[in-house]
């Protein structure tokens, strides 16, 4: 099945309340305005949204009368620097929350709209048809001005999930210039609009509503996120593997996989997605099991003499980072758990995505899977990109004094389970229920 198509039902499922994103792309391709709501707890902020070489003198009256009156227009770096619209602050001296990259205001060039500023509404749609223009110049604009063009991060909403960025993506998912319209969206009183009534907004106006979030999984699901770099034969503790490095095309980081054996058909093949963990893979940290899973993985594969471990990079502490990890650490000390630590910390509690990893199994002929791992959400993580999860592998490793409420608080909090014999014995030394999660509907078990 080719990537681009792989599982497109299942990954375009919008977060309930929202829009599909192939249905914002249809109305955005039609020059219609969409609404974005980001949901990382920035108070639901909601832009509307248009295909800059659409825009209409409709569209702008639109904006004005819904937005908190400034307008703004994302584009790529290459277009401003054609223009020669210059940053308005260095990003040394960026004090932006986001650091969006904000450039100089601009208007159509007062001897071309006959008037003194940009203020009007005909000059304002001028000048978004100016910036979205190919044959547009620099001696066409005026500075300053009362449109904000804004610099666009290459990779768009994979790589900075931003209204700037969703804009710009949409338009190109619609087949227009990379070039995107975005006005915030205020209430009546001109203060951020609450998401019940943003969607009262979107009824009454017949307007699609999309999340960021939503947006990322689509792109994640049609854009080649990592590229093979590198493969060589590696002999390790367990047998001989061979191990195929992956770099990141979004953020430049290295990924492995370690294959063994012949992966031929791609079906059933034994494969573990393991989440770096400098503490427990490298110094044994006995906080966690993650280096004893890995270890085990590793062991099986080996036994079976067919199979992938998948390694990726930059999940420590499951997407929080090192130094945030030792500081969860800390509030676990003082009685915190795993989960309550990240949210007294104001961190998710788990932010992982697992496209890289789902991409490069399929790079390596894998199609259907034997998963090794004690979380359902893995499943989810990897289903699609062609991948389908035919069973699950339980990895139960030690319980010590350090690592037993972790693995309580896993099994309790986030659903983790471990199998039906297994399971048990596990749930009996951590003083859970022997049941486990038995509300988790997952595939049957099966043997390595």
């Amino acid at each position: 099945m080719p990537l681009r198509n792989a599982f497109e039902s299942d990954l375009d499922v919008p977060t309930e309340g929202f829009n599909s994103i192939h249905e914002a792309i249809q109305d955005i391709r039609q020059g219609k305005l969409v609404l974005v709501v980001d949901d990382d707890g920035r108070e639901n902020a909601c832009y509307l949204t248009l295909a800059a070489e659409k825009v209409t003198p409709e569209a702008v009256a639109f904006i004005e009368r819904h937005g908190n009156g400034i307008i703004r227009v994302a584009m790529n770096d290459d277009a401003l620097e054609r223009l020669q619209i210059p940053l308005m602050v260095k990003q040394k001296h960026n004090e932006d929350k986001l650091r969006t990259k904000f450039s100089i205001t601009v208007h159509q060039h007062t001897e071309k709209n006959g008037t003194t500023n940009g203020v009007s509404s005909e000059v304002k749609l001028a000048t978004i048809r100016l910036l979205a223009a190919k044959d547009s110049r620099p001696e066409d604009l005026s500075v300053p001005g009362n449109i904000f063009p804004l610099m666009y991060c290459e990779g768009g909403v994979l790589k900075r999930a931003s209204h700037g960025e969703a804009s710009v993506d949409l338009a190109v998912l619609a087949g227009r210039e990379p070039v995107g319209v975005l006005c915030e969206v205020v209430d009546d009183g001109g203060s951020i609009a609450e998401l019940h009534k943003i969607r009262e907004f979107a009824r009454r106006e017949s307007l699609k509503i999309i999340s960021i979030a939503d947006l990322i999984r689509y792109r994640r699901s049609r854009t080649k996120l990592a590229e093979l770099a590198s493969a060589a034969r590696l002999p390790t503790a367990w047998g001989e593997f061979h191990a195929h490095c992956y770099k990141s095309v979004l953020d430049g980081i290295e990924h492995v996989a370690m294959v063994k054996g012949d992966i031929g058909d791609g079906l059933d093949v034994l494969v573990r997605v393991h989440s770096e963990c400098l503490t427990g893979d490298i110094f044994g940290s006995q906080r966690c099991d993650c280096g004893e899973q890995l270890a085990l993985a590793m062991q099986k594969v080996n036994a079976a003499g067919r199979g992938v471990v998948v390694y990726l990079r930059g999940h420590e502490g499951r997407g929080i980072g090192l130094g945030h990890k030792l500081r969860a650490y800390n509030l676990q000390d003082n009685g915190r758990d795993t989960v309550e630590a990240n949210v007294e910390l104001g961190l998710p509690i788990d932010s992982r995505d697992y496209g890289i990893g789902a991409q490069m199994l399929r790079d390596l002929g894998v199609r259907t899977i034997q998963l090794m791992t004690n979380n359902p959400t893995k499943f989810v993580g990897l289903k699609g990109y062609g991948l389908t999860v035919t069973g699950r592998v339980p990895l139960v490793t030690p319980i010590n004094k350090e690592n037993r409420r972790y693995l309580e608080t896993k099994r309790a909090k986030m659903g983790h389970v471990y199998g039906v014999d297994t399971g048990g014995q596990l749930n009996h030394l951590i003083g859970g229920n022997s049941n486990g999660k038995a509300e988790i509907k997952e595939p049957a078990e099966v043997s390595p």
